[in-house]
Formats: structure tokens, C-alpha cells, sequence
């Protein structure tokens, strides 16, 4: 059979020929924008990644591993632990030994005994003869004595005991006729009491010598008449230097008194 002749619209071509130029055009932009890209587009950054930290290899302890295939070596002998040897006992060191403190009635006997001993002030009195008198209690206890009496008849010469001069010539009530006397260095005053008169020529200010007849033995003042004697004392003046104040020395042994 002969075939039908196909009819075609008028208006079919022209949309597949638009739709073809629509295609080239969309294709041909597209190759365009590419290839602009690649000519004029600046090159992006390249980020350069730093390498990563490689892990530090485990270190090695003090005994070094075995290989795997190695025979252990046996483990060395250790010392036997020895014990402590005991300590020493703590001792503890006691304090020095502080020297003595003398006392009130007893003070600078070391610098008292570089000097010469003094004279025994009464004449015909030898040291046996003395008695330390000077821890008594007078007033029925209520004092201390603080001196020496140094018994002898009415009227027996009495002597300095050593160089100084007379700083006070003196009459009380407890010692009647007095004189006191410094030392050489004016640290020491030596007291003499109960006299029954002062010698001749005698006064304050005199510079008297070892062995200088000062005056009488006499029982004036509180002493009894029948009990004449030499009230004798040394005192250790202090800074100020008062002849009628200081500390009581006790004179029995530097006038060569001797304890039974």
C-alpha cells in the first residue's frame, strides 16, 4: 500500500530551531565563564598544613627490656639490708658553773686581799687575840654588829690600818668619838668608834699613814664603861663616794683573824 504523506505543522520547526539556539547559546556561556575563570580568577591559598607531632618514643626505664626471644638473666643479689647502728644516748651538757656571789657582809674579798693586810689598829693586840664579832646581833637581834670590837684597857693607842686620808672626825650618839678614814684608792672607808679622844693634831683632811696614832681606846658613845674597845669596820663605798654609806666588809680576815 502506498504510504500517507506525513503533514507537518507550520510552526514546528521554529521551535526546535529556537530550541537549539537557546542550547549553543547556554552552552556556549558556560565554556565562556570557564574559561574566564581559569584566565583571570586569582589563584586561591594554598594552606600548608605543618606535619603532625610525631608521638615521643616511651623512654627507657633504668632495667632495659629483654628481647622477646632473649633468656632472662637472673636478677642480681641484692646486699642484706643492714640495721642502723644505735644512736648515741643525748647527754645534756649542763650549764657552766657560774661563780659564787658574795654576799652583802662579804663583798670584793679577791680585790680586798691583793692590798697588804692592814694593821691591827689597837697597840699590844696580836692577831689570835681577835674574835669576829661582826655577825652578833645587837638590840636584841634586831641589827647585825657589822664590825669588830677589839677589847684593850682605857687609854691604849690606837692606829691606822693603812695609808688614806681622815674625811670625817665625828661625834654620835651610838659611837661617841669617830673618825672615818679612806683608802688610798677611795674605795674602801674605814670606820673607828668609841674612842676616848682623838690625838693631838688630828683632823679632817689629814692624809694619814700606816701606823699613825689616830687615838685612844675609850668607851664612848653606847659601849659600856666597863667594857673599853675599838669598834673597828670597813665599808665599800659606793659611785657616789659618801663616807657614812656603803656595804659592810667584814674585817676579821684582813686584819689576820684566823677561825678556830
Amino acid at each position: 500500500m502506498p504510504e500517507k504523506a506525513v503533514s507537518r505543522k507550520p510552526g514546528s520547526n521554529a521551535r526546535r530551531f529556537a530550541r537549539l539556539a537557546f542550547a549553543w547559546l547556554l552552552g556556549a556561556f558556560i565554556a565562556a565563564a570557564v574559561y574566564w575563570t581559569w584566565q583571570f580568577a586569582p589563584p586561591a591559598a594554598v594552606v600548608v598544613q605543618p606535619p603532625a607531632a610525631r608521638p615521643a618514643p616511651p623512654q627507657e626505664s633504668g632495667t632495659p627490656k629483654p628481647a622477646a626471644d632473649a633468656t632472662p638473666a637472673p636478677p642480681a643479689p641484692t646486699a642484706p639490708i643492714q640495721p642502723a647502728p644505735p644512736s648515741a644516748p643525748v647527754t645534756a651538757t649542763p650549764p657552766a658553773a657560774q661563780p659564787p656571789v658574795a654576799s652583802a657582809s662579804e663583798p670584793a674579798l679577791q680585790s680586798l686581799a691583793k692590798p697588804p693586810a692592814l694593821l691591827i689598829p689597837v697597840q699590844g693586840i696580836a692577831a689570835k687575840d681577835l674574835r669576829d664579832t661582826f655577825f652578833d646581833g645587837r638590840d636584841a637581834g634586831r641589827r647585825g654588829h657589822e664590825a669588830l670590837d677589839i677589847m684593850a684597857p682605857t687609854g691604849t693607842p690606837v692606829f691606822a690600818v693603812d695609808d688614806g686620808k681622815i674625811v670625817k672626825l665625828f661625834l654620835s650618839e651610838p659611837g661617841g668619838i669617830t673618825l672615818y678614814q679612806l683608802d688610798p684608792t677611795g674605795t674602801f672607808a674605814y670606820y673607828y668608834a668609841h674612842l676616848q679622844a682623838y690625838a693631838p693634831g688630828i683632823a679632817e683632811g689629814q692624809m694619814l699613814k700606816r701606823g699613825d696614832v689616830i687615838g685612844t681606846v675609850g668607851a664612848t658613845g653606847n659601849a659600856r664603861v666597863d667594857a673599853p674597845h675599838l669598834h673597828f669596820a670597813i665599808f665599800r663605798l659606793g659611785p657616789e663616794k659618801k663616807w657614812w654609806k656603803g656595804e659592810p666588809v667584814n674585817p676579821f680576815g684582813y686584819l689576820g683573824g684566823k677561825v678556830p
